[in-house]
């Protein structure tokens, strides 16, 4: 059994100077990781490896979801990564639980196609900021990893996680 996170990283700083890539998180941001991350540890669903996007936002994101200290990989091909490079990252990963940190479009439409089912929750179409999927799979290697093959155990974004807190 193969278990992947997906998350979006947290609301962004648009009114920051600088190019996109280095985009830092703004205050909603900042708020919003950390949410998610108690969300994962409530669920029971802690990365043993990370993969993440170069980018600051996912970088920042990754640090305030305060999650136990796993193998880490920042990934400049996952900036901006279109789904199918996202599935041919994970397809080189280790670990059993894996947590992914991109961006959209890419991580929407990889979440979205590696499920058998979507869940139901009006804003999976959308992935808003820091929406994080559950993906389980009965396989055996990262490397079996195939399109519509995933069950979604679980679905979140942070606004209902804070406002249930």
């Amino acid at each position: 059994m193969k278990r992947l996170i997906l998350m979006r990283h947290a609301k962004s700083d648009w009114s920051a100077s600088g190019d996109d890539h280095s985009r830092p998180l703004n205050a909603r941001g900042m708020e919003s990781a950390p949410a998610m991350g108690r969300w994962l540890a409530d669920q029971g669903w802690l990365p043993d490896a990370v993969l993440c996007s170069t980018a600051t936002r996912t970088r920042q994101t990754l640090d305030l979801l305060d999650i136990p200290m796993v193998p880490t990989q920042f990934e400049r091909a996952l900036y901006l990564a279109e789904a199918d490079e996202i599935i041919e990252t994970v397809r080189s990963a280790t670990g059993d639980t894996l947590l992914l940190l991109g961006h959209n479009h890419g991580i929407a439409e990889c979440a979205q196609g590696l499920v058998k089912e979507w869940p139901d929750h009006p804003r999976f179409a959308d992935f808003p900021t820091c929406a994080t999927t559950l993906i389980h799979f009965d396989m055996s290697a990262w490397s079996d990893l195939r399109k519509g093959t995933g069950n979604c155990a679980g679905f979140a974004i942070p606004r209902e996680i804070i406002a249930a807190e």
